[in-house]
């Protein structure tokens, strides 16, 4: 562990005592050069060795699991993300809730990096700065924007391994993952438009069967004629046809 990885408390002990020392040699601390501190300091401990496991904190060995994503929802994303921008930008301003770098590496992730059949998302951050254009800064300042808007969360990971007999942990690509909508901050979803009435389409309502018809033409008082011939007036209905045929014979016999 080297000098500047120390805890702040260890670090103001070490350096008390040795600018307390260079006082007693006849030096003023003020004066002294902060690397001469830190070689007393590490000659007095025997000097530092480097971290073993260079890792990120909370980092998982574990495997991660992924949610498939459609093409179709990823381009909904999209545009709710960009809705989403709009909607939190105040005049005067130049982004909202998202911004530019965060606009531009959600859409890396969502139509460059992810895999639609498995959800797997996990490049690493300079890919990310080249497929969206912006440097790695940039990428680190949109993947902030876009957790704290509620867009993006992710796990970091780290692989163990064996090097020079030593056991080590090496850090990984971090796993991302694109909420829903329902997880945004400020974002709120218009309701959808109502279809447009069939009439609009030019879409004629359907004609009624002809027993409906039949059955019309008698509620109104119309002649029994007039109801036969509603009868049979589609030949396709086999059975208005056979019931005009019958009340026609009936009629016939009566006469």
């Amino acid at each position: 562990m080297s000098f500047e990885s120390m805890p702040n408390a260890l670090q103001g002990v070490l350096f008390a005592d040795a600018t307390s020392r260079a006082d007693r040699q006849g030096r003023r601390c003020r004066t002294l050069p902060l690397g001469a501190l830190i070689d007393t300091v590490e000659g007095r401990l025997g000097g530092f060795e480097k971290a073993p496991w260079p890792v990120w904190s909370g980092s998982t060995r574990k495997p991660v699991q992924y949610m498939p994503m459609s093409r179709r929802r990823a381009v909904k994303l999209w545009h709710d993300a960009r809705r989403l921008e709009r909607q939190t930008r105040q005049k005067g301003k130049q982004n909202g809730a998202i911004g530019r770098n965060g606009l531009a590496v959600l859409h890396a992730f969502l139509f460059d990096f992810i895999n639609h059949r498995t959800g797997q998302l996990n490049p690493t951050r300079a890919t990310i700065a080249r497929a969206a254009n912006i440097s790695i800064r940039s990428v680190d300042r949109g993947l902030e924007k876009l957790k704290a808007a509620g867009v993006l969360n992710w796990i970091r990971q780290c692989v163990a391994e064996i090097e020079d007999g030593v056991y080590r942990l090496r850090q990984k690509a971090s796993a991302y993952f694109v909420l829903a909508q329902s997880h945004w901050r400020g974002f709120w979803q218009a309701p959808e438009a109502p279809p447009p009435y069939p009439e609009a389409w030019g879409k004629t309502p359907p004609l009624p069967s002809p027993i409906e018809l039949a059955k019309a033409i008698h509620a109104e008082g119309g002649s029994k004629a007039a109801q036969l011939d509603a009868l049979a007036c589609d030949p396709r209905d086999e059975g208005a046809n056979a019931l005009a045929r019958l009340f026609r014979l009936i009629d016939a016999r009566k006469g």
